[in-house]
């Protein structure tokens, strides 16, 4: 009885080895494996552009070369009395003549507007030297405006109304929805005169 049970206790000492090969084998292939695994995430770049949330372009917050916003005339354009002979709004300046003209950025950009169903929102101010608000409010001026760095639906434009205070005077008034950002040329037209500008529409 002795030498049977011996022989069992030979034969599984003799066993162990072989059954614990296989998991010691496992484990060093799942070691290994987890030393260099197959990346899933996609690289970052180093650098990022806004995206353009209506339109989907990509665009730089400044504008390029490519596009040549409207900067100050040389000489520049002073308007008539009883207006102040240049524009009341910090870092804007009078573009155009007496008989159409408009208040743009010396920068050329307008950035930040908000957004809403139809794109990006401004309020564009127009004046006329013989322009009154309380005998013209709803002057018959017309505003169009083109994308001229890429395709787009074109400027979706309001009907004009009046403005008026003690510092811009009596004013046309028009809403716009750009329905991308970039590089547009607005061009408007009353009584004869046409007036067109560059701008840069940023994030």
């Amino acid at each position: 009885m002795k030498k049977l049970y011996l022989v069992l206790s030979i034969l599984i000492m003799a066993g162990l080895p072989a059954g614990c090969a296989p998991k010691a084998v496992v484990q060093g292939q799942e070691v290994r494996a987890l030393e260099n695994p197959a990346s899933t995430v996609p690289p970052i770049s180093a650098t990022s552009t806004p995206e353009d949330s209506a339109g989907g372009d990509v665009v730089p917050e400044n504008p390029p070369a490519s596009c040549p916003v409207t900067v100050p005339q040389d000489p520049s354009f002073t308007a008539p009395p009883p207006y102040s002979p240049n524009s009341p709004f910090a870092s804007n300046f009078w573009y155009g003549s007496n008989s159409l003209w408009t208040d743009l950025p010396e920068n050329g950009i307008w950035y930040d507007l908000p957004l809403n169903s139809n794109g990006y929102t401004q309020k564009i101010f127009w004046w006329n030297e013989s322009y009154a608000w309380n005998e013209e409010p709803q002057p018959e001026l017309t505003v169009t405006g083109e994308r001229l760095d890429a395709t787009s639906p074109p400027l979706i434009v309001g009907r004009a109304t009046n403005a008026y205070a003690s510092d811009i005077g009596s004013a046309m008034l028009v809403g716009v929805d750009f329905p991308t950002l970039g590089c547009w040329r607005i061009t408007g037209k009353y009584k004869g005169a046409e007036l067109s500008f560059v701008i840069w529409v940023g994030p």
